[in-house]
């Protein structure tokens, strides 16, 4: 009988916990944006990468956050490895998510075509 809720899904759940809370309590690089979120995190089936997608509320910080969190990855790398029950931590991959961008800006289109609309 196959699992409905994977392993991989299972370890990627627990990174995200556990990248958040060290990211926000022992992360002291000012790079990383004071509005950030991690808002996903994938695992290979094999375990060895995680590529973890982040959102931040300033889009002018973006470069500098992940900047932070490429200088980071050993660190953090290391401290998962110190609370993850697992042979091998994966390598962490970072990804800007700009689904909150696009959805913000999709949001903007819809309000002036409703303001254009209304004007008609």
């Amino acid at each position: 009988m196959p699992k409905d809720y994977p392993r991989s899904d299972r370890v990627a759940d627990e990174i995200q916990r556990q990248l958040a809370e060290t990211i926000r309590h022992e992360l002291k690089d000012p790079g990383v944006a004071a509005f950030f979120t991690i808002s996903e995190v994938e695992v290979t089936r094999d375990l060895s990468i995680a590529d973890v997608h982040f959102t931040v509320l300033e889009a002018e910080s973006v470069e500098n956050t992940l900047d932070a969190l490429q200088r980071a990855r050993g660190f953090l790398r290391k401290r998962l490895a110190s609370k993850l029950r697992l042979r091998n931590t994966p390598q962490l991959r970072f990804h800007h998510d700009r689904s909150v961008d696009d959805g913000a800006r999709m949001d903007r289109l819809i309000e002036a075509a409703r303001r254009r609309d209304s004007h008609e």
